[in-house]
């Protein structure tokens, strides 16, 4: 079961995930109108491996983002994909993606997101994910909903595999795309339509949002999806690991589904990898 924080009183303390949830769609914003200015400019682009990039602009996004969280939250744990961290004890924890999308970015191809989670003991409990290029504020705390916009957000209601939209994403170790390779294969004969987007916190939040139906990746890390997974789950999606069980926050894998395709998705996914594995 997830824990849930408490107060002094012993009630679940939703007075900081309202603080933190406005305090990280402020942060979110001013880092994509920075990303949004960026993506027209040249871009340094330097390699973290074959095909994993990092740009200029992902670490000037972390440095804006992380000193607007500690400033406002001393105490709290951060971590950033690029390296940016803070306090080392606590029971919240910031997990910083300040460009989801960052191959996509490099390329000025226009799809990628600024993504800002607060975990509380690894259960996500706060979660915001900005478009700069459509202006769309996604953003959940746990029991408060979930909005786009400040509009509330719902899954979708499909059934079937055969009318649903899914999406997936491939390992950036170029190796090690097998797998996913033959889920993508499977799955296309399957779906009514099958998206491979670069961007998994947009992946996440758009299956909350009803775009999508499912969406499945392995690896993933805890900053590309902790967000997604809170606004997913306030919008009534079901999150677990890639073959149905409980989701935990530092697995390197999703799936998200709008809950009536759960079970088919991860039935096939198993499926498909015990073959595989033979």
């Amino acid at each position: 079961m997830n824990e849930q924080p408490k107060s002094t009183t012993g009630t679940v303390d939703q007075d900081v995930f309202r603080k933190a949830r406005d305090l990280a769609e402020r942060t979110a914003y001013d880092a994509g109108a920075l990303l949004r200015e960026r993506v027209k400019t040249e871009r340094v682009v330097t390699h973290k491996g074959t095909v994993d990039l990092v740009t200029d602009a992902d670490e000037e996004s972390e440095r804006l983002i992380s000193s607007a969280l500690l400033e406002a939250f001393p105490d709290f744990r951060l971590t950033g994909e690029e390296g940016a961290a803070g306090a080392s004890e606590s029971d919240y924890g910031w997990l910083i993606d300040p460009i989801d999308g960052t191959t996509n970015f490099a390329h000025g191809y226009p799809h990628f997101a600024v993504s800002i989670c607060l975990e509380f003991r690894g259960t996500p409990v706060v979660g915001v994910v900005y478009d700069p290029m459509r202006d769309e504020m996604f953003a959940g705390a746990q029991g408060q909903g979930a909005t786009l916009n400040g509009v509330p957000i719902r899954v979708s209601k499909t059934e079937t595999l055969i009318g649903a939209l899914g999406a997936t994403g491939f390992s950036y170790d170029v190796t090690a795309r097998a797998e996913g390779a033959a889920l993508w294969a499977t799955f296309n004969d399957r779906l009514q339509g099958l998206r491979r987007d670069g961007a998994a916190a947009l992946n996440m939040v758009w299956v909350a949002a009803g775009r999508l139906d499912a969406y499945w990746e392995r690896p993933t890390n805890a900053w590309d999806v902790g967000a997604g997974v809170v606004i997913a789950r306030e919008s009534g999606a079901t999150v677990t690991s890639l073959e149905g069980h409980p989701y935990q926050l530092h697995e390197t894998e999703v799936t998200c589904t709008n809950g009536l395709l759960h079970e088919q998705v991860v039935t096939l996914a198993r499926e498909t990898l015990a073959e595989l594995r033979g």
